[in-house]
């Protein structure tokens, strides 16, 4: 077949604004795209035997309900996930806890094994039984992988009324030690001792994901949250390492406060605080505090992250009285889900059903009763999927060079990926994501003004 009619075949495609784009990336002409990407033509791969050779693109990420409320909303969040065409495949899980040959109730090995699997995993809200023998199952999932920084971002929500309409603030807590070290023996009777556990290695890593993170996000300033000046050697250990790794960060502003005097001027003006780093305790309490500024924990996202795996959940409890009566509020879990879509770097599915969730909370036509509306977990699950932008064939822009190639774009990375092409889908993805995050060039229905064109030669500027 002659390359004259391939590309007589191919005309009215270019033609068209999405295809056209997309060609021009992969173009075979002399210099053009596939050059761009990195494949010649004798770097075509053949297909070798046996499915396991491929890969669709599809995530794996384990999956755990949780009790109460937890199937409800987990629900909610697949159903969403599915109607956005989000290339995730669920590896659901029980945790609840079992009974181990010592007498002592842990993971079940199942879940545990998922998790060190996928890398990645979505909780919903665990109950663990208060009592000798048990263990706070949150707990010991943070210490079985290690997951040391818990992320919390808390911003006001439009729709939402609270009493400040300015708070942007990520609370980042040191996840494995501290108070929470599980360290408690009984010295004599009536008195109990309880070991605050502080190291340099734990302290210097979280301390080092802050600055990093606010780097990575363009905040402007991190401050650590201590009480040093009562407990000099545990929190003045963890402050130490603050202000050491403060030092490799000059171009974020650094500062140190009480607890106490952060807790005050957080409710006074909480615009003051941008990204904040604390011990255990002080995390779990002041992330709660943060969340109530904004609407409470039934709208904040949470990530636990680790070196090799992250855990996003929803903070709030298992609401066992309206358990199985479709009244539960997903939001939490969503927004946590889609912070874990950002983690995976699938910004565009992660913008979608974000957008789609605000922009219900902002119409409060459709709202669960602890949000002030009337409706069940299913319509407001049902509203937000009504609010997605699933792409279409959009008539009323073609031909006007409005269109937005991305879907097709990341469609075509996921073939490249089929082919086992992952270097050259990993450049082109790159290149992609790069524009997106620098927001210069992006398309109307991304909130920019760029041509399909112009956006279309944003991304193949980073390809060269």
């Amino acid at each position: 077949m002659s390359k004259n009619y391939i590309n007589a075949l191919l005309k009215p495609f270019r033609e068209s604004n999405v295809v056209g784009a997309l060609l021009k990336l992969f173009d075979t002409g002399p210099n053009q795209g596939l050059k761009r990407v990195g494949i010649a033509k004798n770097e075509v791969p053949t297909a070798k035997s046996g499915a396991a050779q491929y890969s669709s693109g599809v995530r794996k990420v384990t999956l755990i309900p949780g009790h109460g409320i937890g199937p409800e909303i987990t629900v909610a969040v697949q159903k969403i996930f599915e109607a956005a065409k989000v290339p995730i495949e669920w590896d659901e899980v029980d945790v609840t806890a079992v009974r181990g040959p010592d007498g002592k109730f842990g993971i079940p090995q199942k879940a545990i094994d998922s998790v060190n699997a996928n890398k990645i995993g979505l909780k919903g809200p665990l109950m663990t039984p208060v009592g000798k023998g048990y263990r706070s199952l949150n707990l010991a999932l943070r210490k079985e992988f290690d997951l040391y920084a818990n992320v919390r971002p808390c911003k006001s929500l439009d729709g939402i009324k609270t009493l400040y309409d300015n708070v942007d603030v990520v609370t980042i807590r040191e996840n494995t030690e501290g108070e929470y070290s599980g360290i408690e023996h009984e010295i004599v009777d009536g008195v109990v001792q309880s070991i605050k556990l502080i190291t340099e290695e734990a302290s210097k890593r979280v301390a080092e994901f802050a600055f990093q993170f606010a780097r990575d996000n363009k905040r402007k300033k991190v401050t650590a949250v201590h009480k040093a000046n009562i407990m000099r050697m545990s929190d003045g250990l963890f402050l130490r390492c603050c202000r050491d790794l403060a030092t490799k960060y000059p171009d974020i502003k650094f500062e140190e406060r009480y607890l106490d005097t952060v807790c005050l001027n957080m409710v006074q003006d909480p615009s003051k605080f941008d990204v904040l780093v604390m011990p255990n305790l002080y995390g779990d309490i002041m992330s709660d505090m943060c969340s109530g500024l904004v609407g409470g924990l039934g709208l904040t996202p949470s990530g636990n992250i680790g070196k090799n795996g992250a855990l996003f959940e929803s903070v709030h409890g298992t609401a066992p009285a309206i358990a199985g009566q479709d009244k539960a509020n997903p939001t939490a879990l969503l927004l946590s889900a889609v912070m874990m879509l950002r983690h995976l770097q699938m910004y565009q599915h992660a913008d979608n059903i974000e957008k789609a969730c605000f922009t219900v909370l902002k119409e409060g036509r459709v709202l669960t009763e602890d949000l002030g509306g009337k409706s069940t977990c299913s319509d407001y699950t049902a509203e937000i999927i009504k609010n997605l932008h699933v792409h279409g064939t959009a008539p009323d822009i073609a031909g006007k060079d409005m269109a937005n190639p991305t879907a097709l774009l990341l469609s075509a990375i996921m073939m490249l990926r089929h082919l086992q092409l992952n270097e050259h889908a990993d450049r082109v993805q790159n290149a992609c994501y790069e524009v997106l995050r620098e927001g210069k060039s992006l398309t109307g229905d991304l909130g920019g003004t760029g041509k399909c064109s112009e956006y279309t030669n944003a991304i193949i500027s980073k390809l060269n």
